[in-house]
């Protein structure tokens, strides 16, 4: 079928294609249905976890039986707006990871388990429904979608913590600052359509192939569109709302927000970038590199300067997207396109540990919605509670890039995709960041080990934080040692990517 050909009809493929999506909706509405029934009286929070959780898990089994045989092939469905291949199975189990965890430190933090938190999973759940969406797109009207379903809800959630300052001042810089950016993406999709007469991908990959250094409109809304998506993976200049929004933000919010929504849109960038003609525009590589540049070094240096332990690790995301900008800049401008979309995956599916496990932690030490964990506030957590000092050592290691932990690996793979396609000049900035990133991922160690002056408290109880913690640190450890066939898997699922 013609990518173009209108959809007459739903055919049973296509409802097949959104069942784990379907399931997910469906089964969180019912707690958010039982509510009014039962006189507006919220639900026992556990109720309402093991609701959503279960949809989770029912989704990504439906996933596994559903999707399994497109994990080393390719399908569409609704008239080829979706595609259903290996990335869109393997990220869709990462969304589901960074759905269930969030939820389940929701569950334990004051912030959010509270009256609310039955309204609270349900705008996380359908948040992470818009992910799938975003994930599985071809087209960019259904992009488009995807993005707003899952940042509406992001806006609500970042409003909806119990903080009345901070968290409401966030929520509207989020808000305000998201629907321009969205407004500028719109603006490039209708250039890009005024164009090409379509907005599927495959058509835009032809007319970049034709266009993008023929035609200023064509050019023009690919530079628009890329900025849409350099909004939400806060890339240099379009990231200053990332520290406050994460740092405003209920922390179970900010886990979901700094993993998921990263994953879910770089997934998409990749998808965009998916044309050899982008090669013919140099300028566009320049500036990109630049940008790559720009957000690493400045994320980098930010958080040197941070001593809110959020902040640090918010500015901590904002370099992690030029680090895999680097690899999405050698996928969409060089020669081994399967190779460096494959380092990509590694390092969201990386970062994505590495981060859920340090918010985990944070959210240990927050014993009201009005505290904020500062770097000192670790001293001596490394001798009263050994296995968290030493979860949070692994974090920082891995996020830093010490060998033999996931984050090396995931570094590594990135900036040898580069090397790969000669843009060694990028690769160089990237390990020149990585050292200066070292200096404020191991101030946390050195404060946990090295200070005697006063001791961490950290909440007592909280198993299911305690655990998600624990078990990212040991994760990033045993997949860092088993590198090599984890990355034999993403490299499988992205065969037909490209």
């Amino acid at each position: 079928m013609n990518p173009t050909t209108p959809m007459d009809f739903v055919t049973l493929k296509d409802m097949l294609s959104i069942a784990p999506m379907a399931v997910m909706f469906l089964i969180s509405m019912i707690p958010l249905l039982m509510k009014p029934l039962l006189g507006n009286r919220e639900l026992n929070p556990k109720t309402v976890l093991l609701y959503n959780v279960g949809a989770v898990i029912v989704a990504a089994f439906m996933t596994t039986t559903i999707f399994g045989p497109s994990f080393g092939g390719k399908s569409t469905a609704f008239a080829n707006a979706i595609v259903i291949d290996g990335i869109t199975v393997w990220m869709s189990y990462l969304v589901y990871l960074v759905t269930g965890v969030p939820l389940m430190l929701a569950y334990d933090h004051v912030a959010t388990r509270g009256r609310q938190f039955t309204e609270f999973a349900f705008l996380m759940m359908s948040s992470a429904i818009g992910m799938l969406i975003l994930i599985m797109s071809n087209d960019l009207i259904v992009t488009f979608i995807g993005i707003e379903t899952m940042s509406l809800c992001l806006y609500i959630l970042v409003a909806m913590s119990k903080e009345q300052v901070l968290s409401k001042e966030a929520a509207f810089k989020y808000f305000v600052l998201g629907s321009f950016a969205s407004a500028i993406m719109l603006y490039g999709v209708a250039l890009l359509y005024g164009t090409v007469g379509t907005t599927y991908y495959p058509d835009i990959w032809v007319g970049v192939t034709k266009m993008i250094t023929t035609n200023r409109m064509f050019l023009t809304g690919i530079v628009l569109v890329i900025l849409g998506f350099a909004f939400k993976v806060s890339i240099f200049p379009l990231h200053a709302w990332t520290p406050d929004v994460y740092q405003g933000a209920s922390t179970p919010v900010t886990a979901f927000m700094s993993t998921a929504v990263k994953a879910a849109t770089f997934v998409s960038f990749l998808r965009f970038m998916n044309s050899e003609g982008y090669a013919q525009a140099p300028q566009l590589l320049t500036v990109m590199t630049w940008l790559a540049v720009l957000t690493m070094t400045i994320g980098n240096v930010a958080a040197i300067m941070q001593s809110n332990f959020k902040r640090v690790l918010a500015y901590s995301s904002v370099s992690n997207s030029g680090y895999a900008m680097v690899g999405l800049i050698a996928a969409g401008f060089g020669a081994n396109y399967n190779g460096a979309a494959t380092s990509v995956l590694f390092y969201l599916f990386s970062y994505t540990l590495m981060t859920l496990g340090s918010f985990g932690l944070v959210a240990l030490f927050e014993k009201n919605e009005n505290t904020s964990l500062e770097v000192t506030d670790l001293r001596g957590m490394g001798r009263k509670y050994p296995w968290l000092g030493m979860a949070l050592t692994v974090l920082m290691l891995s996020l830093a890039g010490i060998p033999p932990t996931l984050g090396f690996f995931g570094k590594f793979f990135v900036f040898s995709a580069a090397i790969e396609q000669d843009m060694y000049w990028l690769a160089f900035w990237g390990v020149i960041n990585s050292v200066i990133s070292v200096y404020f991922y191991l101030r946390p160690i050195v404060v946990m080990y090295m200070s005697e002056d006063k001791e961490a408290e950290v909440l007592p109880m909280h198993i299911l934080t305690r655990g998600a913690v624990i078990l990212a640190a040991v994760a990033v450890v045993v997949l860092g040692l088993l590198s090599s066939p984890v990355y034999a898997l993403v490299k499988k699922s992205v065969v037909n990517l490209f």
